[in-house]
């Protein structure tokens, strides 16, 4: 995918990545090797519900790249997903290491319910191959629908959640209910700063006010899903509302994501972010 031409150099950072243990295609270390190739000066890991990637991205960055420790936590409001990003969050902070477990065990719940519906619907599934697809991480819809493109059931993603993953579709289970209030104050008591992600021209400033009353400190405003005049709203937004902005390729591998560095994120945004956290260097 194409997007802004990120300026040259090795100021540029990308602060929304995955890796293999949310519903990223490689491993933490390689990860970090992309993100060194393409000579970003920090990287944050954002995993899905977990921080189990920190500790081999943190050891595989060294020296090269400043490696923050992030988390991208699933929440539902008012009938609809919504997801906060914590960044500088301690991946030993033991509430957030237990709520995280608790998490685990329901993906897992929430995976075989959806492979039950999947066979009342006549397109089988194994659980055991959604697991093995989800590898070391947290079990997720994207490892169904690679089951199903895999079984000859579904043609690409786009075509398994049409038909049957999506909120809309039938063989689709809630996940069971998680305030981003929650979310946001868990973040906190991890040492963490809280953001919500790519919220998208449908979200609305009410909403995210409320947000910034429950104690919200920014929003994602550099995403692939945000256009030029997102892109600008956001930025007035953060401004009016004295809200942190932040950005990133939302990167979960190539061919179906945007590329690390490929939003010209401003490196002002991670000292911002860490003054914001308390860390210093």
């Amino acid at each position: 995918m194409s997007g802004p031409a990120p300026a040259p150099g090795g100021r540029r950072v990308d602060l929304h990545a995955h890796t293999t243990f949310s519903d990223g295609l490689l491993s933490p270390e390689a990860l970090v090797a992309r993100a060194v190739d393409k000579r970003l000066a920090a990287l944050a890991v954002t995993d899905h519900d977990t921080v189990e990637a920190i500790p081999r991205a943190r050891a595989a960055a060294g020296a090269a790249i400043e490696l923050v420790p992030g988390i991208e936590m699933s929440t539902a409001f008012e009938g609809a997903d919504l997801h906060i990003l914590g960044f500088f969050v301690s991946a030993e902070h033991a509430p957030l290491v237990e709520r995280l477990a608790r998490f685990q065990r329901e993906r897992h719940d929430r995976a075989l319910a959806i492979v039950e519906r999947l066979r009342s619907l006549g397109a089988p599934v194994e659980l055991d191959t959604v697991l093995e697809l989800a590898g070391p991480g947290v079990v997720g819809r994207p490892h169904v629908a690679e089951a199903l493109i895999r079984a000859g059931l579904a043609a690409d993603f786009d075509d398994a959640f049409g038909r049957f993953l999506g909120a809309q579709a039938p063989a689709y289970v809630p996940r069971p209910a998680f305030r981003p209030d929650e979310a946001i104050a868990l973040i906190h008591a991890a040492d963490g700063v809280s953001v919500l992600a790519h919220p998208g021209p449908q979200m609305t400033d009410g909403v995210i006010e409320r947000l910034r009353d429950a104690g919200l400190r920014g929003i994602e405003v550099w995403h692939p899903s945000h256009g030029a005049s997102a892109v600008r709203r956001y930025r007035v937004l953060a401004d009016r509302l004295a809200l942190l902005a932040t950005g990133g390729s939302d990167f979960h591998g190539e061919h179906r994501s945007w590329d690390l560095g490929e939003l010209p994120v401003p490196f002002a945004v991670l000292d911002a972010l860490k003054q914001a956290a308390g860390v210093t260097g």
